[in-house]
């Protein structure tokens, strides 16, 4: 079932590149997009949605914006997965942000991979939280535990699930790394054994908890 998106930005060009590398992914489906909180809440209200991507600062619309926007979807839409994509990089906001229950906040300055990488984080129930500058409101060093897990996989193991967790499909993976597709899924499979890992949701939330770093050069699918 692909992951429904939900894009909100006051920058119409930046918007449509949003968009555009997102809706390249099998695994996302681009519902609507919104230039302000007026236009989100009214597709909000329209169409169902799953993650929402929004600025933080978007003047204009009838529901503000920054915190008092985000303390609006928090109350009204309990259950929106919602992933906050901006240029203000302050620890101080970001936790305020964190505090009201925000799934992700991300930099614009980051590559679109981290973008992919949040959207399916948030999906599985983790939460990401990634900066220019490691500190407060970045995501967070790979713990002890989770580098002692990942050690013991093979080289080939870990390029599978680096790829897997940056959005691409198991039949695309097979095609980038030219093998057939039972093959990567015998070493996706075995990876998450090796994790101890059972569904794909906790192996997103085991990626992104952990620190572990993604394929951000992977979800290019018209190369």
């Amino acid at each position: 079932m692909k992951i429904r998106l939900i894009l909100a930005d006051d920058h119409p060009a930046l918007l449509s590149g949003i968009k555009h590398d997102l809706s390249a992914l099998p695994t996302l489906d681009v519902v609507g997009t919104a230039a302000n909180s007026g236009e989100i809440v009214k597709l909000l209200n329209a169409v169902a949605c799953d993650v929402l991507i929004t600025d933080y600062a978007m003047p204009g619309g009838e529901y503000g914006d920054g915190i008092t926007l985000l303390t609006y979807l928090r109350r009204t839409y309990p259950k929106l997965r919602i992933v906050v994509f901006t240029t203000i990089e302050n620890s101080a906001i970001t936790q305020e942000i964190a505090k009201l229950g925000v799934h992700a906040v991300l930099s614009k300055s980051q590559d679109t991979g981290h973008l992919i990488s949040a959207v399916h984080a948030v999906y599985a129930g983790a939460t990401y939280f990634r900066s220019t500058s490691r500190g407060e409101g970045a995501l967070p060093e790979p713990t002890a535990t989770g580098d002692a897990r990942t050690r013991k996989l093979s080289p080939r193991e870990m390029e599978v699930v680096r790829m897997f967790v940056s959005g691409l499909s198991i039949n695309e993976i097979a095609e980038r790394l030219h093998r057939t597709k039972q093959t990567i899924s015998s070493q996706k499979n075995r990876a998450m054994r090796k994790l101890g890992i059972d569904r794909d949701a906790d192996l997103f939330r085991f990626a992104y908890e952990t620190g572990l770093e993604v394929a951000t050069d992977a979800p290019k699918p018209d190369e």
